[in-house]
């Protein structure tokens, strides 16, 4: 791997970090003891500089080494009592709290070279006494034909790099929808979403809980929801909390080949998702911008001089879009649903 395409991977991976913002327990009022705050800043320093080189390192065996290094060492911090309401901020991973503080989730990723991409992660709930119980998620993606086909477990689960927790209820039971990021193929990028509850203690993953059942071409629900598009595209999947929606890009093939999702970018047109009856319902248009042949994305607005993703003209280029949208619809059109800048 060259230094080029680490550095931008790196980039990739501070974006979609920047995205993940530490929910509420961090700021509670705080059960660590002074002493425990201490250990757990010199633990944090030194996975500090070991969580960068899992994705700067220019080797393979370096990133796995180092990823080795940070697992045994994060997993060491963990167990320092209450070590749940401490942030580690710098530790370049997502971290990221349930809206109810119940329990936080760290996801990651570590690359074998273009093709082979494998995401790391972890559970850890809060606990009363401040004793750890961490839930390590094992990612088994490459070895599923169908990751469509079954609820699973944190043995099994299918990996992401999670950004956004959206808290739902139903009938007193608690479900958690997590969307993330999946820097799927050499050529494509996929966005995921499911729902997370736990069962005997225990977390589960999907359980037919998206459903299409509003379509006018009904399809069966779905343990999970996925996009797959263009490696140099930006497509927007994430929770508008004043519309109480979860906003999807709608994608076609910029080629007219359907068949090769490589080629899928955004075209203006939106899909959502709505809770309704312990559910999230499919909406196939929830509102529209018909934009000019070449107008989004073009090749200006995706690559820069050097042929790398240009994320600024990428991000000025989607609130053009949502701004222009929501004068034509009076302001109810969503906001932009992802904030990139911190």
């Amino acid at each position: 791997m060259n230094r080029s395409f680490c550095f931008r991977f790196m980039a990739a991976m501070l974006m979609v970090v920047a995205l993940v913002p530490l929910r509420s327990a961090a700021q509670q009022p705080q059960k660590l003891t002074a002493t425990n705050k201490a250990a757990l800043k010199l633990k944090e320093d030194s996975l500090k500089t070991i969580s960068r080189q899992i994705s700067l390192a220019e080797e393979a065996a370096v990133r796995f080494r180092n990823d080795s290094l940070f697992v045994r060492g994060f997993v060491r911090a963990l167990q320092v009592p209450n070590s749940f309401y401490y942030p580690f901020d710098s530790i370049n991973i997502s971290k990221l709290y349930s809206p109810d503080s119940a329990f936080r989730i760290f996801t990651w990723q570590v690359k074998k070279d273009e093709y082979v991409v494998m995401q790391r992660g972890a559970i850890q709930m809060r606990t009363a006494d401040g004793r750890l119980k961490l839930y390590p998620l094992h990612d088994k993606s490459m070895f599923t034909k169908n990751p469509m086909d079954s609820a699973r477990t944190n043995e099994n689960w299918i990996g992401a790099i999670y950004y956004k927790i959206v808290q739902k209820e139903y009938k007193g039971k608690q479900f958690y929808t997590l969307i993330g990021f999946d820097e799927f193929s050499v050529a494509s990028n996929k966005k995921w979403m499911e729902v997370l509850h736990f069962e005997n203690d225990q977390p589960i993953f999907g359980g037919n809980l998206i459903t299409f059942d509003e379509d006018s071409a009904r399809r069966a629900p779905m343990q999970r929801y996925s996009i797959e598009y263009k490696k140099e595209a930006k497509a927007f999947f994430n929770y508008d909390p004043q519309l109480d929606l979860i906003i999807v890009d709608h994608l076609i093939s910029e080629s007219d080949e359907p068949a090769r999702k490589s080629t899928y970018v955004p075209d203006g047109d939106y899909e959502a998702f709505k809770w309704k009856n312990g559910r999230w319902v499919h909406v196939t248009k929830f509102f529209n911008q018909k934009l000019k042949d070449g107008q989004f994305p073009t090749d200006a607005t995706i690559l820069d001089d050097a042929g790398n993703a240009n994320e600024e003209k990428l991000d000025e280029q989607s609130r053009k879009n949502y701004e222009k949208e929501r004068k034509k619809t009076g302001g109810t059109a969503p906001p932009s649903p992802i904030k990139r800048k911190p």
